[in-house]
């Protein structure tokens, strides 16, 4: 798992088309905002869970592949 530390208005990019921004911060909530192609779904877990029950390992990366170097 890739850890950043972001402030709001500061964004990640994921691909060549996908920026995550944090938007706000309040306490322990974090509001973000997800610009991304029309054709690429966006859940939240505990949604992907409910309409993907068979698939256990949603969301992690299996320990064979390793991560990308943060730049």
């Amino acid at each position: 798992m890739l850890v950043l530390t972001r402030k709001p208005d500061q964004s990640i990019v994921i691909g060549a088309d996908i920026e995550i921004t944090v938007l706000e911060v309040r306490g322990e909530q974090v509001r973000i905002g997800i610009q991304a192609p029309r054709n690429v779904t966006v859940h939240r877990k505990e949604i992907y869970s409910q309409l993907h029950p068979e698939d256990e390992t949603a969301g992690s990366t299996p320990a064979e592949e390793p991560l990308p170097a943060a730049r």
